[in-house]
């Protein structure tokens, strides 16, 4: 098993992973052009709750998310659907906690026509794989907008149990408004059930 006694762990370029028609590799400036056409040509999800960058931001989130990777803080991945070798979304590992065994899944878009064909859940397989098998994690968050209630019904299947609220937890300049995140977190104990649930779902959709 891999150690996390250091962040670099996560945030070096590791080599891509691939599961279920899905591949999970370093996001970099090459895959631009591809999400910001999805952007442009509204196949993202354009929700007032969601982070999802837009087609005239895409390259600086890309840079933002890198830069992020430079210090420690997140690690990047680009999501390719294998029967197209396209760019279909982008997710990361973010708030690495390497003292604490702690790492958050999240700051995740996809494509719309990719929702419910089993891309996501084959992404977070992988993601929650390696967290807990290979890099000895005490815990996997799960955060989102109070409003965002298709993406907490999402995390909920997976698996994850809700911790709690955090009120007034972030401001949105963009609309405005004040965020409350829900968060919700799996254990080492749960993952068996967790994967067994995940390998279920991508059953059911052809994938494995």
């Amino acid at each position: 098993m891999a150690s996390f006694s250091a962040q670099n762990q996560f945030c070096s370029q590791d080599p891509s992973m691939e599961y279920a028609g899905v591949r999970l590799e370093q996001l970099s400036l090459d895959h631009a052009p591809e999400l910001i056409q999805l952007a442009a040509n509204g196949r993202l999800d354009e929700a007032w709750f969601a982070t999802t960058p837009s087609a005239e931001s895409m390259q600086a989130d890309i840079e933002r998310r890198l830069a992020l990777q430079e210090t420690g803080a997140m690690a990047p991945f680009a999501i390719i659907d294998l029967s197209t070798g396209q760019a279909v979304g982008a997710t990361s590992y973010l708030n690495i906690d390497a003292a604490n065994h702690r790492v958050e899944i999240g700051s995740t878009f996809f494509a719309v026509p990719a929702q419910g064909t089993g891309i996501n859940p084959a992404a977070k397989f992988m993601l929650l794989r390696r967290a807990f098998e290979e890099l000895d994690c005490y815990s996997v968050a799960f955060c989102t907008h109070w409003h965002n209630t298709v993406s907490r019904a999402a995390i909920a299947r997976l698996g994850a149990k809700q911790d709690g609220v955090l009120r007034n937890h972030k401001y949105d300049p963009k609309t405005g408004t004040l965020r409350d995140t829900v968060v919700f977190s799996i254990l080492p104990h749960e993952w068996p059930a967790v994967r067994t649930q995940l390998e279920a779902r991508l059953a059911r959709h052809g994938r494995i």
